[in-house]
């Protein structure tokens, strides 16, 4: 128990170390609030809050949004792939989520286009495509098909020049396109073909793009 003289001397010096650790506290904490620079951004308006305060992002910035360089590190390049619609003749092609490119195509007629996921395993500039029958009359005798990305066995995307009739079947399974368009597609889809040469066959370390199908032809 304490004394007298102890106990009036000990409530003092309580509340004396308990208003400092107090002012401390706060004064930290405010320094704390006034350092602590949390920011966000706001995808859908294209608004970026920091400090308590909002702003609208520059332009240029919003165009390159998915290849920003951030806290100085540099994100991973997307993963491409292509997509093909065969209900609605349509592919697409995405770098992530970004959407790249939109083409009509023709996929097959004479003989149903695969369904399901796959890989470009080679790409050649120029080739000939023979084939189908003569009986039917869907025998084909093609030179110099251009921009065409085998993706599953006899396969492949590519340009088209004897017909014009694109976002309908027009094909013998394969995935029709303008030539135009093809090429686009050809230099931007990997693997990536040497310079100087004309074919590429897929590696490890070059990779084919991925390729999904899906949907169901319609009939014409």
């Amino acid at each position: 128990m304490l004394s007298k003289y102890n106990s009036g001397f000990y409530m003092p010096a309580l509340v004396l170390f308990i208003g400092l650790g107090v002012g401390f506290f706060v004064s930290a904490f405010g320094i704390y609030k006034k350092n602590n620079l949390v920011g966000n951004y706001n995808h859908l308006n294209k608004i970026a809050y920091f400090n308590g305060q909002t702003s609208f992002v520059p332009k240029e910035i919003i165009e390159n949004e998915d290849n920003l360089d951030v806290l100085g590190s540099k994100s991973e390049k997307k993963e491409k792939r292509i997509e093909v619609d065969l209900s609605k003749q349509k592919l697409y092609a995405y770098e992530g989520s970004k959407k790249k490119f939109s083409f009509d195509v023709s996929t097959g007629k004479w003989n149903l286009t695969p369904t399901g996921e796959f890989r470009i395993w080679t790409k050649l500039k120029y080739t000939l495509m023979t084939g189908g029958s003569k009986d039917n009359n869907s025998y084909y005798y093609l030179p110099n098909v251009p921009f065409t990305m085998y993706f599953y066995k006899d396969y492949g995307i590519h340009g088209a020049y004897w017909h014009d009739n694109f976002g309908h079947p027009m094909s013998h399974g394969c995935v029709n396109m303008r030539p135009s368009e093809a090429e686009k597609l050809f230099y931007w889809a990997n693997p990536v073909v040497p310079k100087g040469k004309n074919s590429v066959l897929s590696s490890d370390d070059n990779k084919g793009t991925k390729v999904i199908i899906y949907g169901k032809a319609p009939k014409n």
